[in-house]
């Protein structure tokens, strides 16, 4: 299950044994804390701090305070609605009422937010354990003025927190039981739920195809391969056209380059890019029906077996350009070329990709911002700004043009990896953009943030679903490049 709970919408406060848990602005302790008999010195250190949270006893009952800040964010109410879901974890039912006086678009927004917070802060990934006993949070009730508009926008969040979760789920589970053909059955059975095309390549297709990038990285493995095209299509004239490209490596063991044990502890979630594009697939016909979208995912483990490519050998990608492999732990770029030429020969408006693609972007921007690389300048401002209201720390980085040569190879078109030691994460996106035929792009750098060894705000330890709420946010708004 992607999230344990449900989330609906009432205008009033409903009756019935819930917690209700109470939004309070800091510096306004005693106007908003409900009751007569809730004494200032019973708040213990309570003073309304953004997502702070403490129980109460009023003269309506137990309350949940929850500190809102002095001017909540859309990523504060998504702070705060985790914040409830973490503390009320032993009710069955909540009631949030934390919106107050907000109004129109600003209430819609903070809803929304809400909505994904309080689901996704009651997400734990538990399907090799065994059942926590005792009580456990089972619906949420957000309490806001207003009819069809907040109640869709509640509708929006807990979407969003679902297509979430169904990312972590993914990242969350062992390469050894999420193979590539388990993988692409879960994108069939998504797929399917939400009314999208799909087709599956296997491996003889893959090959036929010409996926020479794909095939080599999968060659050192017994598990098959798979190539995943999924496709919405509009009811009407499509108001544009995009290709979303994921990285699918379900477990990177590093091939004949191999990892440390240290490295491979992570490698399970080498996927999380096309996990993330599945999810933001699943949301297309919500958020953006009138868009045309196409996602590519290219899915394989990255493996030592008997046929494992090796270190010098040279592999012919799908656009014809042939690639020198001097690491094959650099093997994500190898299958995202593949499935970038794919991208290309659709003619979208514009592609864009993610992948947790380098260690080096670690290095430069830490474990919770994705990198941003690109071609086009308004395609970086817009997803930026679909990155801030999505709550999602992304930061734009350049592909200096001096960073091309050392791609050069003396045996083919191009090496996997430049000759110099810095900028990794620079000469990867510059190797992608070889295979994007000029158009309109965007690299997405996750390999930070696509899981934390540490829960913080609405994101529990492990996958984090990181990039399907700036997709979605980005379709949601989408109109045509400027040429």
């Amino acid at each position: 299950m992607p999230v344990p709970v449900s989330v609906d919408h009432s205008p009033t406060l409903p009756e019935g044994d819930a917690l209700v848990a109470v939004g309070v602005r800091a510096g306004h302790i005693e106007e908003d804390a409900p009751g007569a008999s809730l004494e200032l010195a019973d708040l213990a250190g309570f003073d309304a701090k953004e997502a702070q949270t403490h129980f109460a006893s009023t003269d309506a009952g137990p309350r949940l305070l929850v500190g809102l800040g002095e001017d909540p964010s859309s990523a504060s109410w998504r702070k705060v609605g985790a914040a409830v879901a973490k503390a009320a974890v032993k009710h069955p039912w909540v009631v949030v009422d934390a919106l107050g006086s907000l109004e129109g678009a600003e209430r819609n927004a903070a809803a929304e937010a809400l909505a994904e917070g309080l689901a996704l802060g009651s997400y734990g990934f538990a399907d090799y354990k065994e059942p926590a006993e005792g009580t456990a949070l089972e619906s949420v009730t957000v309490v806001a003025k207003g009819g069809k508009k907040v109640s869709e926008s509640v509708s929006r969040g807990f979407a969003t927190a679902v297509a979430v979760g169904h990312v972590r789920d993914l990242v969350n589970t062992p390469g050894g039981d999420l193979t590539p053909s388990a993988f692409a059955q879960q994108a069939e059975e998504l797929a399917s739920e939400h009314g999208l095309e799909i087709e599956v390549l296997d491996r003889s297709e893959i090959v036929a195809a010409g996926l020479g990038g794909l095939a080599g990285v999968a060659r050192g493995s017994t598990q098959e391969p798979r190539l995943v095209k999924i496709t919405h299509r509009p009811a009407g004239k499509a108001k544009g056209r995009i290709a979303l490209v994921g990285k699918g490596v379900t477990f990177d063991a590093g091939g004949l380059s191999i990892k440390t044990n240290a490295g491979m502890e992570w490698m399970k979630t080498d996927m999380a890019g096309a996990a993330a594009v599945l999810g933001a697939m699943t949301l297309v016909p919500t958020f953006a029906p009138r868009l045309e979208v196409t996602a590519f995912l290219p899915l394989t483990d990255n493996m030592l077996g008997g046929d494992a490519t090796r270190v010098g050998d040279v592999l012919r990608i799908r656009n014809g350009k042939t690639v020198e492999v001097l690491n094959t732990d650099a093997e994500g770029r190898l299958i995202l070329s593949d499935a970038l030429s794919l991208a290309a020969e659709s003619e979208p408006d514009a592609i864009v990709d993610l992948a947790t693609l380098t260690g080096a972007c670690m290095v430069a921007l830490g474990e919770r911002t994705a990198g941003l690389m690109t071609n086009n300048d308004q395609l970086a401002e817009r997803l930026l700004a679909a990155a801030d209201v999505a709550g999602e720390a992304l930061w734009r980085l350049p592909m200096p043009e001096h960073l091309r040569k050392p791609l050069d190879s003396t045996v083919a078109d191009l090496r996997n990896i430049g000759t110099g030691a810095y900028g990794g994460a620079l000469t990867a996106a510059i190797f992608l953009r070889e295979f994007v035929d000029g158009r309109p792009w965007a690299h997405l750098d996750i390999a930070g943030p696509a899981s934390t060894s540490t829960p913080y705000d609405e994101f529990s330890r492990g996958g984090t679903g990181y990039g399907v709420r700036t997709l979605a946010r980005l379709l949601a708004g989408w109109s045509k490049l400027d040429s």
